[in-house]
């Protein structure tokens, strides 16, 4: 699993958080994507590893800002008892 970070600028309120996230839903198969305005960054959880152009260009196209991408494994944490 691969856990994307994404700086976006431009967000102003949660339509913004949700048209970027419908945007990288559409483009990619993703398991799960989450923007905040607050953040300023979109984070993508993937199975299989994502071209990171694509990536900028999706959110791009919405009429953002994209700076820097980081790109990570990523391992869920699992509950113990």
């Amino acid at each position: 699993m691969w856990r994307y970070t994404v700086e976006v600028s431009g967000m102003m309120c949660g339509m913004c958080e949700a048209h970027i996230n419908d945007a990288v839903r559409n483009v990619f198969p993703v398991k799960k994507v989450t923007s905040s305005r607050s953040k300023k960054q979109t984070v993508i959880l993937s199975e299989t590893e994502l071209d990171t152009e694509t990536i900028a260009d999706t959110i791009r196209h919405t009429g953002y800002e994209v700076g820097e991408i980081r790109k990570e494994p990523y391992k869920k944490k699992g509950l113990f008892f």
